[in-house]
């Protein structure tokens, strides 16, 4: 095992045929076969032995221009096609037995959008012209602010999953093999039939491409770009999961975690509770400066 690996004539067809056989969804067989290249250079430059596992942990460590939430993903493709090559008999071991993630913290590093920055939103996209771009633009905003849809379930809709005469939707939710019904809020329902009616959409993708491809889905990097062109226009720097993180804060003001956990589609309570330590933190940290206040040298 002191050899370098070799990957038959081309390197990716090998690696796609290996994450072919794993029971994933396509987006997750895309983003491990786009990510897995990263360990084959480190493999063909160095070796392949033992340690190749544990030492690409320790190259990504080195990698100051790298998050730990990416170093993780990188070594995650790389444990992920490890085991599988264990598994199709071509190791005679799992080296990746003992070699754990990088440590992380569960906090969010991004901050969610605040009521005065979606109130602005609302204002701006309340008062934009009447066409079918910004039609799709108030429906995109009413789904993530309004519904809290990941943008992955934004784009997996059809016009065939919603029903504005029971005011639901169905989803494709994350890691769900089954479509699930979510209720819609009457902003929603008035964005969505102005979309619709606009848009002339009947059925098929809800969101389509507007460019060059008019008949293929919008991808999440559409949401992200014309989403974020909005929010970077009325100078919030914020992300687009911000919203999401808008919403699910909002319900744990005025609704228990049991609640929330239903609306906002989370597998477990873990996630959850760490917004509701966030909201708990924020409020609790005006009462710790107020104690704090008459020791104050400032003035």
């Amino acid at each position: 095992m002191r050899n370098t690996l070799r990957l038959a004539n081309d390197p990716q067809a090998e690696t796609e045929n290996i994450f072919d056989g794993l029971d994933v969804n396509e987006a997750t067989r895309k983003d491990y076969s786009a990510r897995v290249g990263l360990f084959i250079s480190f493999i063909e430059e160095r070796g392949f032995n033992q340690q190749s596992y544990l030492s690409f942990k320790r190259y990504l460590e080195c990698r100051a221009d790298y998050r730990i939430s990416t170093k993780n993903k990188y070594l995650a493709t790389a444990r992920v096609f490890l085991k599988e090559l264990t598994r199709r008999g071509k190791l005679p071991f799992d080296m990746t037995l003992g070699v754990r993630q990088f440590r992380q913290s569960k906090k969010h590093r991004r901050e969610g959008l605040t009521d005065k920055e979606i109130r602005l939103l609302g204002v701006k996209l309340k008062y934009l012209p009447d066409t079918r771009r910004n039609s799709r633009l108030r429906a995109l905003f009413s789904l993530l602010a309004f519904q809290g849809l990941r943008q992955i379930e934004v784009v997996r809709l059809n016009v065939e999953d919603i029903d504005l005469v029971r005011k639901v939707a169905f989803i494709h939710g994350k890691g769900e093999d089954d479509q699930e019904p979510i209720y819609l809020a009457p902003a929603t329902i008035t964005a969505l039939k102005e979309y619709l009616r606009i848009g002339n959409l009947t059925n098929g993708a809800l969101f389509k491409s507007m460019g060059n491809r008019p008949s293929e889905r919008m991808s999440t990097m559409t949401i992200k770009r014309e989403v974020g062109a909005l929010l970077w226009e009325l100078g919030i720097e914020k992300t687009v999961h911000g919203f999401r993180h808008f919403y699910i804060t909002e319900l744990l003001k005025s609704m228990n975690m049991r609640d929330v956990r239903k609306f906002s589609r989370h597998r477990s309570m873990e996630m959850l509770m760490v917004y509701d330590d966030e909201v708990s933190i924020k409020e609790k940290a005006g009462q710790v400066f107020k104690i704090l206040g008459e020791f104050n040298f400032a003035g």
